[in-house]
């Protein structure tokens, strides 16, 4: 198998399904806002979540007809949070994946309602697909507890439960230990990591227990990768990057470099990556294309 290869057609496919059902024709009154929403949504991101989605659904079975529309909502839900976390309110980011970011070209106000806008078509999106397998009562009961899993990682015990803690602890000089850090890492970045792999396995048809199974994966996974992100905010190149290094030390905010060192975060990185790789040989199934995914993670460079 050659990774870089396989990893571009996937890309490709998850490229397919959010233009598809994620891009919407720029008219009407509201035509600012959904040339806003196209503007986020199409900024060059990994993909890397709809890619887990889909080859955690091939893992335990196949292709469910919702899977795209679930793909493409997942990424929708991601987008917003880049959008909202960019705002002055928050990280006040000028640059992301390389382009000026939403409330930079469009203003604060728009860039609000654009992240409200993308929260919302991700679940009218899903919502919709459920007519794909309408005659299906199997289908339809995975589908809608794959919904389910999309709307509790995406709120308050999930990715938005992570940042309000994240933000509360900057706003009020909160000092971060390692527990407090790995809490706000498991729900701001793995929840959503987390949804990519259990809505992929309930659409597929795992049972409960493997279903268990992917959602410690994608902890490990979701740590690994946030703890990379720290570690590149030092050491990464902005032109790789696509945004200025230094931020978290700009903003006085305590980090997992912060408290760990370099050293130490990066054997981290390794032993949550590893332990995501375990976990997946605990099942009778194989992807290898998906255990390479999470090698090449750890490794990334933006």
């Amino acid at each position: 198998m050659n990774f870089n290869e396989e990893l571009r057609d996937r890309v490709r496919t998850a490229e397919e399904m959010v233009i598809k059902y994620g891009v919407s024709a720029e008219e009407g009154y509201q035509k600012t806002v959904l040339s806003a929403m196209n503007y986020s949504l199409l900024s060059g991101g990994k993909r890397l979540r709809p890619v887990m989605m889909r080859e955690a659904c091939t893992l335990f079975g196949g292709e469910h007809p919702c899977l795209g529309a679930f793909m493409a909502a997942l990424e929708m839900i991601h987008t917003y949070s880049l959008v909202h976390d960019d705002l002055p309110a928050m990280d006040n980011d000028e640059y992301r994946r390389g382009k000026k970011t939403t409330h930079i070209v469009y203003g604060e106000d728009m860039a609000i309602l654009t992240g409200d806008a993308l929260l919302n078509k991700a679940y009218e999106t899903v919502a919709h697909s459920l007519d794909l397998c309408a005659d299906d009562p199997e289908l339809t009961k995975r589908a809608l507890t794959a919904l389910k899993i999309l709307t509790h990682k995406s709120g308050i015990y999930g990715m938005v439960g992570g940042q309000v803690y994240d933000v509360e602890a900057e706003d009020n000089n909160i000092t971060l230990s390692e527990d407090s850090i790995l809490f706000i890492f498991r729900l701001k970045t793995g929840a959503l990591i987390q949804a990519a792999l259990t809505i992929g396995a309930v659409l597929g048809g795992a049972t409960q227990e493997e279903v268990d199974v992917m959602e410690l994966v994608g902890e490990a996974v979701g740590i690994a990768f946030q703890i990379k992100d720290d570690i590149l905010d030092v050491t990464g190149n902005p032109k790789i990057l696509g945004k200025p290094v230094g931020s978290d030390e700009k903003n006085h905010k305590t980090t997992y470099v912060t408290i760990k060192g370099l050293k130490v975060a990066s054997e981290d990185v390794n032993s949550y990556s590893n332990r995501a790789v375990e976990l997946l040989g605990t099942l009778d199934k194989k992807n290898e294309f998906l255990e390479e995914l999470i090698k090449f993670l750890i490794n990334r460079d933006r």
